[in-house]
């Protein structure tokens, strides 16, 4: 995939995680991948893909709406709620380990993206 030229053309989401002496915790990281900024990183012992959504939405408002956004195949990010999301909010989903993606249209159907990524 090539690098993003403007602001909010593709974000990227994965979890980085931890674990403490009581108990495991787990953070989203959102980032712009043409400005490079951190945009969100949540910490919290359990994470659906619904409250994903609503983070994702929560940025949305602040940032505006980016065109994509590129993940890994993770359980909270190929939910039913996520993909609810990427189409109500109208913006292309990318898995990068699964090699497909979604566009607002596509609804329940995946296509290889062609690209090496």
């Amino acid at each position: 995939m090539l690098v993003p030229m403007t602001p909010n053309a593709r974000w990227s989401l994965d979890f980085v995680s931890d674990q403490l002496t009581d108990g495991r915790f787990r953070i989203p990281a959102v980032v712009d991948d043409c400005t490079r900024e951190c945009l969100a990183l949540v910490a919290d012992t359990s994470l659906s893909g619904i409250r994903v959504a609503r983070e994702l939405d929560r940025l949305m408002i602040e940032r505006g709406k980016p065109r994509m956004v590129v993940s890994d195949n993770g359980s909270e990010l190929t939910s039913k709620a996520i993909l609810a999301w990427a189409d109500q909010s109208r913006v292309a989903w990318h898995s990068r380990r699964a090699n497909s993606w979604r566009t607002p249209s596509s609804r329940a159907s995946t296509v290889g993206c062609g690209m090496s990524c």
